[in-house]
Formats: C-alpha cells, structure tokens, sequence
C-alpha cells in the first residue's frame, strides 16, 4: 500500500491542552511520523506520513482524546515524502 502524507490544521481550544505532547505519545501506538507544532493564530498543525489505515486510526484517536477542545480542523493531502523519522514536537 503506498504512503501519504496529511497536514491537519486543527483549531478551537487546541493550545495549552497538553495537545502536542499527548499527539507524540498516541503516535507510539501508530506507524506514523511527523510532526506537530502549534501556529500563531491559536491553532494546531500536525504533520503525518503513513499508510492510509494508520494515518485514520492515529487521528481518530486524537480526535477522541480532544473532543470538547477541537472546534474544525481541515485536512489536506500530500505525496509521502519520507522525510520524516519518528514523530515529534515542532518548536
């Protein structure tokens, strides 16, 4: 099956949740890498690459853990550019 890549902007009451770090910790569980970092206007970017199945599950499971803190996210995808080793906090 071939990689992808999504960017997903998530926004609400995203920062200063434990948002970030908690993504790096679910992403043990995934075949994922990447990134999140939070941007200037409030929101959060994640970075993902993987198989399709392992990208849904990952966030799926972000998406439960943040329920009552996300407000929208939108999601975009990308050829997988292998990159990325391992998925981390973006400063």
């Amino acid at each position: 099956m071939a990689k992808e890549q999504r960017i997903i902007i998530y926004t609400g009451s995203v920062q200063g949740v434990g948002f970030r770090y908690t993504a790096v910790r679910l992403s043990t569980r995934f075949a994922v890498d990447g990134y999140v970092r939070n941007l200037p206007g409030g929101g959060v970017e994640l970075l993902v690459e993987g198989e399709d199945a392992e990208i849904t599950a990952f966030t799926k499971r972000i998406a439960e853990r943040f329920d009552g803190y996300i407000r929208d996210q939108s999601v975009a995808r990308h050829p997988c550019t292998g990159t990325f080793r391992g998925f981390v906090v973006k400063q």
